[in-house]
């Protein structure tokens, strides 16, 4: 039972790290700009103003924001599955099906910040990775550990 309310609590963690990352503004932060998947925020006369994102490549950008998007669902969707196999699969059975929903979201994630990582910002030399960045990552390792603990999880015979 601790270990059921272990992986429950990690799985909600994961989704809020998940949606944390493809909410908040602080992708690629500088002292006066903060951007994230869907815009960009810049400090003038002591206030934050909202840009449009320009010179990113559209492709890319929808695809990062696509990604990011589907690996909030996929891990939202593997949660409820989770739920609805406790009271449904048979005893000595494994969870593949919320491991392969929790597999994909880990690839999302991973192809959102991969992308990210080698198409934008390669050139700027003022400037770093935020902490949505970093929580991106940190979702994508959490995300891989639950698809390989679901898949390896078998329901308990009592």
């Amino acid at each position: 039972m601790l270990m059921l309310a272990g992986i429950v609590v990690l799985h909600i963690t994961t989704i809020i790290l998940l949606l944390v990352a493809a909410i908040d503004n602080a992708w690629w932060i500088t002292n006066t700009v903060s951007t994230d998947l869907w815009g960009r925020w810049e400090l003038a006369n002591s206030a934050w103003h909202y840009t449009n994102l320009e010179n990113y490549p559209e492709d890319y950008l929808q695809a990062v924001q696509a990604t990011s998007v589907l690996a909030c669902i996929f891990a939202i969707l593997a949660l409820f599955v989770f739920v609805a196999q406790l009271f449904t699969l048979p005893k000595g059975q494994r969870f593949t099906f919320t491991g392969i929903l929790q597999l994909i979201a880990c690839l999302c994630i991973m192809t959102a910040a991969s992308i990210y990582t080698a198409k934008f910002h390669t050139n700027e030399m003022e400037g770093g990775y935020g902490h949505s960045y970093v929580l991106a990552w940190i979702s994508f390792v959490l995300t891989f550990i639950l698809a390989i603990t679901y898949l390896i999880l078998r329901k308990k015979s009592e």
